[in-house]
């Protein structure tokens, strides 16, 4: 992983100094609400429905143990609210959905404590840490690289890209090198920290698609021309929303060399004509869809005299990129052939012969590494009672420890709000496994239903209409059976408790969307989303199937789906194909359906 250097570690120390000294000028009454609030939210702390929620940077993901290990601390010490606080919330949340409590924590709904949250976008949350506590919190990141710098306001966030990058067999390049140049340019940019909106950047490296490129502000796809030169696919205007746009291809080809540049010219011409009178309509995506070939034109005479009049001053030399590229230093971890080969062929065999548990697991939570005495493997959050995204201070700990003994201390956040070990030797597989099978973080779900993606929703977000974690819940609890879930095959499950789309509904081959109808939460469902990858083709929102569902409705009208799905699938046929291949309407007769029949038998029992 990246090594960061002393003047990155000074400046983060440093800028958490700042944060202390603006923390105490706000509570002695030198700073007021609206002059602290910036200078907060610069920092990752947004004043949340219960609690200040601390966003912490992880940068393309990637997470050493001793950051997670302080991750786990920040958990465990200051992730706690008062009581009086926690009872208010469990308050106000009974009024929602009679929430019952068992041992002080509420049940269908994570209003307690002590957890971090894995993000889409590859960073960590925390729910409770009252904010007079937030300047410790920033020191104790600091002393391990963290911060929250452009993890909130309408600047150009973090870079995310493939949990794989730099180890994928299908690699074209390893793109992490380009989001540390892109991170270490963007950061704290003058001239970009109040855009018109959020800005969203991601690279893949890969064949295929594994970042969602194409559903985000700037998507980069690493590319060689017929010459071999390396470059990028440029997509711009990509979003969730409310109004959901698959990206447009700017540039087929564009040397990598330019990268900072182009980049800088989108930029200027969205900061300079994207919309500030109108919150909903500010992202570049509707700026793009509006203006069509004219913004594309302005942008190619921005980056024109970026070159020809500016002198390209951000061109990314052959030095520099060799100089970014070796601070990436991968771990020596040969393994001794003979042993290894001799232990593989024997797990394997163990697999096939003696474990159905095992054999799902290497199936469905190891994945192929560029170095063939390695794998990459992940660890699965999605479990009964435990959000998605959401891990203890103790499996943060215990994750360490995996990773210090089988991951030369790496780990990474991966989109779908999991942890990846991407360093595993093949010969210590059955080790690993059976560790993180005791830790309980070896479910062989990985792409399969409950392996959803889900937003905190409204157990936390004043902007959610509706919440996401007792739904998830519910339907993790009816699907625990590993041989359906199997049977079913790969499934994206994708949750949002509200249009802002932090769950990435649109892109889930099932989408649920929390609604608001008369003050009480209803939800909308959508099929055939996708993402961009292999299984799931090419990027594109899902369609809305019926009306809205209430929450007790929703897990009945999933099942219904997957019903038909069972009854029209032709041999080896995935979800998302006989969506595509069948239509909608099947799905849609199926869930109002099974909207008339719940309504019909609650009615019959009141």
């Amino acid at each position: 992983m990246y090594q960061y250097t002393d003047f990155d570690r000074d400046f983060v120390r440093t800028r958490a100094a700042q944060y202390r000294d603006q923390l105490q000028r706000y509570q002695a009454g030198l700073l007021g609400e609206d002059e602290f609030r910036p200078l907060r939210l610069q920092n990752g702390w947004y004043i949340q429905r219960h609690a200040p929620m601390l966003r912490v940077a992880v940068p393309y993901g990637e997470l050493s143990t001793a950051q997670l290990r302080v991750l786990a601390r920040v958990a465990r010490e200051y992730d706690q609210p008062s009581h009086e606080l926690f009872q208010g919330a469990v308050a106000k949340q009974n009024r929602l959905g009679d929430i019952q409590l068992r041992d002080g924590k509420a049940i269908g709904s994570r209003l307690s404590s002590g957890y971090a949250h894995f993000t889409t976008r590859q960073n960590v949350q925390f729910n409770w840490i009252p904010l007079d506590r937030s300047a410790d919190v920033m020191e104790l990141l600091a002393t391990a690289g963290l911060h929250g710098i452009q993890t909130s306001g309408n600047c150009i966030r973090n870079i995310t890209t493939d949990a794989l990058a730099g180890i994928a067999v299908d690699e074209v390049a390893d793109p992490r090198p380009f989001a540390e140049i892109l991170r270490q340019w963007s950061t704290l940019h003058p001239e970009f920290a109040f855009l018109p909106r959020k800005f969203k950047i991601a690279i893949s490296g890969a064949r295929e698609d594994r970042a969602a490129i194409a559903w985000h502000d700037i998507g980069l796809q690493l590319v060689r021309s017929e010459g071999g030169a390396l470059g990028f696919k440029v997509l711009v205007g990509g979003g969730m929303g409310r109004t959901p746009v698959i990206a447009t291809t700017l540039r087929e080809f564009l040397p990598f060399e330019q990268l900072l540049h182009y980049v800088e010219a989108i930029v200027r011409v969205y900061n300079r004509w994207g919309r500030r009178d109108n919150k909903y309509k500010a992202r570049i995506k509707i700026l793009v869809k509006a203006e069509g070939q004219r913004f594309v034109d302005e942008v190619e005479e921005e980056y024109r005299q970026i070159i020809e009049l500016d002198g390209a001053p951000h061109t990314i030399s052959a030095a520099e990129f060799e100089r970014i590229s070796t601070s990436f230093v991968p771990p020596s971890l040969r393994c001794d052939r003979k042993s290894a080969d001799a232990k593989i062929a024997q797990i394997l065999r163990a697999a096939a012969e003696d474990d159905l548990e095992f054999g799902r697991w290497l199936h469905r939570n190891v994945q192929p590494h560029k170095d063939p005495d390695l794998r990459a493997v992940t660890l699965s959050f999605k479990r009964l009672g435990q959000a998605p995204g959401d891990a203890t201070a103790a499996q943060l700990d215990a994750v360490a420890d995996l990773a210090d003994r089988y991951s030369a201390g790496e780990v990474r956040v991966t989109h779908e709000q999991n942890l990846l070990l991407p360093w595993v030797r093949c010969d210590q597989l059955a080790e690993l496994w059976r560790e993180a099978r005791h830790l309980g973080l070896a479910k062989p779900n990985i792409g399969l239903l409950t392996d959803m993606i889900a937003c905190p929703g409204g157990d936390f977000c004043d902007l959610a209409n509706a919440r996401s974690i007792p739904l998830a819940e519910a339907l993790t609890q009816r699907y625990q059976d590993l041989d359906e879930l199997h049977d079913l095959g790969e499934i994206d499950l994708h949750i949002s408790g509200c249009i802002n789309s932090c769950g990435h509904h649109h892109s889930g081959h099932i989408g649920i969307l929390g609604v608001d109808k008369d003050g009480r939460e209803w939800y909308q469902v959508t099929l055939g989303g996708s993402d961009g990858t292999r299984l799931s083709g090419e990027s594109v929102p899902g369609k809305v199937v019926g009306p809205s569902f209430s929450a007790d409705e929703v897990p009945d009208v999933i099942e219904a789906v997957l019903d038909v799905y069972r009854k029209q699938r032709g041999a080896g046929e995935t979800f998302i194909a006989t969506v595509r291949r069948i239509g909608l309407e099947p799905f849609k007769a199926a869930a109002n359906l099974a909207r008339h029949t719940l309504i019909t038998l609650e009615a019959a029992t009141a």
